[in-house]
């Protein structure tokens, strides 16, 4: 042990300390000398992270400053660097980050609410929310006021270890988790197996008489039997109560430890003493039913994130990249845009990217929910992730890193499966109260049969606390949420905010935009008019450079059309909904709807010519300029084909269907009447969408949006729930609760159905929680139930718990839509 009253050294790493230093830290109550500003900052962040019994419990000096910090402080001071977090965290302001953590530790829902409510105390901490399903948290902080790595010592000081979310060493810690509840199990029913089969001779004993020397035989065999099971198998439960206790919390591993000792102790008092019952029985059941239950509810949680693990690994280790001689396997994480790949049969494409040659068949199942292998060619798209069938691809990479489809996606689970709808934040201030009175209960009810008849006391005390575990009502909203989010993601429908989940099944309206919603938004120009003495090829040329940066499927269509090079255009002011105008060759020009041509210039086409126009239910787009209206386009859109019976489903299920569009009327009835709705709005700006829904929520009906474009997005972000279609634009996605990855329209009328299935699940294990406590605890209390069959109602309540939410897996799931790539 070190001399901590020398002051001839430093007291930090122990070398001299140069004549006339004066630096000095206080540590364990005095001030201690240090060599160099080095070793003082090092012993000052270990004092400021309340670790000082590091120098009580040091053997010696260590010869470097790094060997002398406490190993896992060492390590949480590497992801400070900015290099470091750049692959792991995301940026939200100047000084505003967020990580996404594994904790280990977690056994139950008060361990969450333990670290958020410890985490969000820390000055500089914005925002903490931590999944109990998978044991990730989401953090956001301020880096001027807090660091990662102090957050990081922050969770191990409460006996928790924190670390970034890492894909496969998150798939080691649930396999090192699985096998260790294994060999808890293992040991607690072999050893258990004995104990009661013991146990069922005593209680024969007690009917028909046993020897007195035999009984207390088998007493001390059983309680040779029960003790490794106590020390060993029921370890878990121990420390998670004296991490609860250290920390002023009583979580739901107290009154489990609390039982189990009662229960030992006074059985060992019993055998010792020859006292007149022992409860080693009830000891080992409880401790075997209760590994089972959250074995078995590990097995739930690893199945409900399937879908999102198997999207984490479809991003390959290595990737083949062409150079100019050879090829060369290099890791994926050393792609940049604009190096080329060979994609070859059977190999993920390792990032967003262009096919510059081969043609093949492409895997998008897991990304899109499109179950059929799409057709790729030479200069399309391919996303990070989908698979090559046929043929051998060569693509020039064009997005990596967190700038992929792939990796949006994964954001965007990953922010549905840490948020929480109102009932689970129900639940957890339910579940913070609850086990301190269960506990104050058990207090009083043995302080009553203590008096009453102390015969009585032990066995109903140990029943209480056994049977009121609150198991079902810490797993009732989180089991049933992470298998609804995960079942809604192998629909193709991703769930971005999980209180969709929750709105969506008390929607009262739908509301469709029209263009790349209810249509496949795969505009096509059929027929250019044109008013004045241009050719058809320079008012497309002017259209197609006026559009060049719009992101309507309109503009795509322009651009497409377009043989012409683009001309510079400047002065570019774009009203989303409405249209465009900018300064092209130093003349103003406008293109746009109609209304919007007739707003910006006084001019407008005659009545009889307008209805000409549009008497197909084609869409109409005007180009003018400040002297005359120059042309007029037309479009056609395909219906989607999957609208109908979407409408049909989601009008049965309940809700009302409304469209509202941009376009002139003759196009939103023809396309209405052919999807079958019967309320619809034309001509609406996003202003004028806006005020609708609007007009709705004060009529006090829930509105569900779906949308695509960036002129959605006002609107998307004032319905109470929002869905955005995949080939919709990013802004869309990102005002979206949800996002139809495939674009199948049947997969909402789905959702509709399994999020009403959801909260229906949810409120049944709230209720059988509940009602199975309160029905328990009087039983219990009046010495009705035996602790054996105390251990056994806990753990049955428990799986069924966790059985009723599993079948939200097993919701059916729509027809399937053929689909074009979603572009995030």
């Amino acid at each position: 042990m070190v001399e901590h009253g020398r002051n001839t050294g430093c007291f930090h790493c122990g070398l001299p300390v140069p004549r006339g230093r004066s630096l000095a830290v206080d540590i364990l109550g005095q001030a201690r000398p240090m060599c160099c500003p080095g070793c003082a900052a090092v012993a000052q962040a270990i004092v400021h992270s309340g670790l000082d019994d590091f120098y009580r419990h040091r053997t010696a000096p260590a010869p470097t400053g790094q060997a002398l910090v406490p190993e896992f402080l060492s390590r949480s001071q590497v992801y400070d660097h900015p290099d470091v977090q750049a692959n792991f965290v995301d940026t939200r302001g100047d000084h505003s980050h967020e990580v996404s953590l594994i904790i280990e530790g977690i056994t139950c829902a008060a361990c969450v609410w333990l670290n958020e409510k410890h985490l969000a105390a820390l000055p500089g901490v914005e925002e903490v929310v931590i999944n109990y399903s998978n044991h990730r948290a989401r953090v956001r902080w301020d880096d001027r006021q807090i660091k990662l790595s102090d957050i990081l010592v922050a969770v191990s000081e409460m006996g928790y270890l924190a670390h970034p979310y890492d894909p496969g060493r998150q798939q080691q810690l649930m396999d090192k988790e699985r096998k260790q509840q294994l060999r808890y199990l293992a040991v607690a029913g072999a050893l258990g197996m004995q104990v009661m089969m013991l146990a069922v001779a005593l209680y024969a004993g007690d009917w028909f008489g046993i020897d007195p020397d035999m009984r207390t035989f088998m007493r001390w065999i059983s309680l040779g039997l029960t003790t490794p099971v106590l020390l060993y198998s029921a370890r878990p439960f121990f420390v998670g109560a004296w991490t609860d206790l250290q920390h002023g919390r009583t979580g739901m591993d107290v009154p489990v430890a609390l039982g189990m000792s009662i229960a030992f102790a006074g059985s060992v008092w019993a055998t010792i003493t020859g006292g007149a019952h022992v409860y080693y029985d009830a000891v080992v059941m409880f401790t075997f039913f209760l590994l089972a239950t959250r074995y078995f509810e590990l097995m739930a949680r690893r199945r409900s994130a399937q879908a999102t693990e198997s999207l984490v690994r479809l991003t390959p280790a290595m990737a083949t990249r062409i150079n100019a001689q050879a090829t060369e396997m290099i890791p994926v994480a050393e792609l940049s845009p604009g190096d080329r790949v060979l994609v070859r049969p059977g190999e993920a494409v390792p990032a967003d990217g262009r096919i510059v040659d081969g043609c093949s068949s492409v895997d998008e199942s897991l990304l899109s929910g499109e179950s059929r292998p799409l057709t790729k060619r030479a200069g399309q798209q391919v996303m990070g992730g989908s698979i090559n069938v046929d043929s051998p691809l060569t693509v020039e990479i064009e997005k990596t890193g967190a700038d992929t489809v792939l990796s949006a996606i994964l954001r965007l689970v990953d922010r549905a499966q840490v948020d929480k709808p109102a009932v689970a934040k129900l639940a957890d201030r339910v579940a913070a109260w609850f086990v301190g009175v269960i506990l104050i209960l058990a207090l009083g009810v043995a302080s009553y049969w203590f008096v009453v008849d102390p015969s009585q006391w032990l066995p109903i005390t140990i029943a209480i606390l056994v049977v009121t575990c609150p198991c079902a009502l810490s797993l009732a909203t989180p089991a049933a949420l992470a298998a609804g989010l995960d079942r809604s993601l192998r629909l193709g429908l991703l769930t971005t905010r999980t209180h969709a989940l929750e709105t969506l099944a008390r929607t009262t309206h739908f509301v469709f935009d029209k263009t790349g919603t209810l249509s496949e938004g795969q505009q096509r120009l059929i027929k250019t008019h044109v008013f004045g003495g241009v050719s058809q090829d320079e008012v497309l040329q002017c259209a197609a450079s006026l559009e060049q940066q719009s992101e309507h499927p309109l503009a795509y269509a322009l651009l497409e059309a377009c043989t012409l090079p683009m001309l510079v255009v400047s002065s570019v002011v774009n009203t989303p909904g409405s249209g465009i105008k900018g300064r092209v060759d130093g003349q103003r020009y406008f293109i746009g709807s109609p209304r919007y041509i007739e707003q910006e210039t006084g001019r407008a086409l005659g009545a009889d010519q307008l209805q000409g126009l549009c008497r197909d239910g084609a869409t109409l787009v005007l180009l003018a300029s400040d002297k005359m209206i120059d042309a007029a386009f037309q479009f056609m859109d395909p219906v989607r084909r999957s609208a109908r019976g979407a409408i049909e489903k989601l009008r049965a299920a309940g809700v009302e269907v409304m469209m509202m569009t941009g376009d002139h009327q003759q196009a939103a009835r023809k396309l209405a009447d052919e999807v079958g709705i019967h309320r619809l709005m034309w001509e609406q700006r996003p202003a004028d969408k806006l005020s609708a829904v609007r007009a709705l929520q004060d009529q006090g009906a829930v509105v569900a949006m779906v949308g695509d474009g960036i002129n959605d997005a006002p609107v998307l972000a004032q319905a109470q729930v929002s869905i955005a279609m995949g080939t919709g634009s990013q802004l869309a996605a990102i005002h979206a609760d949800m996002v139809l990855l495939g674009n199948n329209l049947m997969y909402l009328a789905e959702a509709v159905k399994l999020s009403r299935k959801t909260l229906t699940v949810i409120r049944q294990n709230l209720a059988w929680a509940l009602v199975y406590n309160f029905c328990a605890l009087p039983a219990a209390a009046m010495g009705y139930v035996p602790p054996w069959m105390a251990a056994l109602g806990m753990s049955a309540s428990s799986l069924l718990v966790v059985a009723n939410s599993l079948r939200l897996l097993h919701v059916p799931r729509a027809r399937k839509e053929r689909s074009v790539t979603p572009l995030l």
